[in-house]
Parts: C-alpha cells; sequence; structure tokens
C-alpha cells in the first residue's frame, strides 16, 4: 500500500466516483422526501386526543431515535424477508433512512407546532373551522417557518450518513471507494475524493438551507 498521490490514478477514478455521487444524492434525496412526509404525520399523530395511538407512536419515535441507523438498514433488508417483505437493497436503504429521519424530524415539526402561540388555536375554535383546515391554513404555514433550520441539518445529515447504505451493498460514494481500493491497493486518493465531494456538497446545502429559511421568514412577514 502506497501514500503518495497520484494525479494519474485521480483522474482515472474520479468518473466512477462521480457516478456513485449521483446515486448518493439519489439516495439521499428520496429518502429525506420519506422523512419529510412520514415526520410530520407522526407530529400529527401525537397530537391526537386518541392517548394509545400518541403513546405508541411516541415510543416508536423514541425506539427510532434510540438505535443505529446501521442497525435499522440491516432489520429492513435481511429481516424483512422473515414475514414476506423481499426489497432490494436500494428501496430497503431509502425506507430506513426515510423511517430513521423521519422520528427526528418529527420532533422539529412538533417545536415548530407547538412554537405557534395558543391564540392561534383559540382563535380557530372560536370560528369553528375544522381541525384540518386549522393545521392546513393556520398552524402548519406558522410552524414550518422555525422548523427549517432543522430540517435543513437533517438533510445534511442524511447526505453524510448514504455511506451505512453499503453494508447492504447499494453502490453509494463509500462503497465505490472501497471498491477501488480493494482492487487498486490504493485508498489514499478514493477516500481523500469522497471527503471532498461530501464537503463540496454538503457546505453549498448548508448555505442555501439558509438562504431559504430567509426568504420563508420574509415571505410571511416574520
Amino acid at each position: 500500500m502506497t501514500f503518495h498521490w497520484n494525479w494519474a490514478f485521480t483522474w482515472e477514478i474520479l468518473p466512477r466516483l462521480l457516478h456513485a455521487t449521483v446515486n448518493t444524492l439519489l439516495a439521499a434525496g428520496i429518502g429525506y422526501a420519506i422523512a419529510l412526509v412520514l415526520g410530520l404525520v407522526l407530529a400529527l399523530a401525537q397530537r391526537t386526543p386518541w392517548k394509545p395511538l400518541t403513546l405508541v407512536v411516541r415510543e416508536t419515535i423514541e425506539f427510532i431515535r434510540s438505535t443505529p441507523l446501521v442497525l435499522q438498514i440491516f432489520f429492513v433488508f435481511y429481516v424483512g424477508p422473515q414475514f414476506g417483505i423481499r426489497l432490494s437493497p436500494w428501496v430497503s436503504g431509502m425506507i430506513a433512512i426515510g423511517l430513521h429521519y423521519s422520528a427526528y424530524l418529527s420532533e422539529v415539526y412538533r417545536a415548530g407546532i407547538e412554537a405557534v402561540p395558543k391564540g392561534q388555536w383559540e382563535a380557530c375554535r372560536a370560528i369553528n373551522m375544522s381541525t384540518r383546515d386549522t393545521y392546513l391554513r393556520i398552524i402548519i404555514p406558522q410552524a414550518l417557518p422555525p422548523s427549517v433550520a432543522g430540517m435543513g441539518n437533517y438533510l445534511v445529515g442524511i447526505f453524510k450518513d448514504t455511506p451505512m447504505l453499503s453494508v447492504i451493498g447499494v453502490t453509494e460514494l463509500m462503497h465505490a471507494a472501497n471498491a477501488i481500493g480493494s482492487e487498486s491497493y490504493r485508498f489514499l486518493e478514493p477516500y481523500t475524493l469522497v471527503g471532498v465531494i461530501f464537503l463540496a456538497i454538503s457546505l453549498p446545502t448548508a448555505g442555501l438551507v439558509r438562504l431559504f429559511e430567509g426568504w420563508v421568514r420574509r415571505k410571511l412577514g416574520l
């Protein structure tokens, strides 16, 4: 194993790593979309008047947050078939990421909803507004702006956690880097390029999230 930098080898493996980057972005994007929707469902489910449902949802969220993502990936991919649920590595990975981060996003949503002044709820009840309209037209639009920062942080977090999908054979960035290193016995270049690619995506994403948060606040006059 050598540790001096080889530029010829770097340019040779770069296209392969860039192709894996597309897969990484796809896995992160779909996993995040699942987490956004499911996280809101879980947050609202904790506010129902039916206490048994609230208790089950809260305990489920705590269980998901208290166990490692890699364990959940293994569970979805390897344990699912025991119950007749056979999924490809890609689908298993994106579902596991979506489930894992939905638990965290549900707490972000919940904090945003609870930050809405009680007077808003009372006004909605006073005019006999339905629960559905109360959430869609009054509460959620006010809860989202303070939640944007947390939602953006988890987007970056999902992207950085995609290397865990390599444990079930998903060809993302780290999986490609490991394959290149095993084939060539050179790990310096592929691992360094992976770090640079992650940095090149994570930093602009964090900046865009801050810009989007400011735009939302200005749009709503906050």
